[in-house]
């Protein structure tokens, strides 16, 4: 649950960034999350929290 509430969070400070850097429309941030809600209810989306899931391990095994 962790990781989802940030990456929710991370995605939406870079929407942020990008509407108030590179003009990112509301239209187009529009499409952007209903993309997502989409990509989420499809068959594709357990592959993609894996995924996910696999990468945020391997960082967090990372030592700097």
């Amino acid at each position: 649950m962790v990781l989802s509430i940030s990456g929710v969070l991370l995605l939406g400070v870079i929407a942020y960034i990008l509407f108030r850097k590179d003009g990112l429309r509301i239209p187009h941030a529009l499409v952007c999350a209903l993309f997502g809600f989409y990509l989420a209810g499809s068959s594709i989306a357990p592959h993609i929290t894996a995924s996910s899931n696999s990468i945020a391990n391997l960082l967090s095994g990372l030592t700097f």
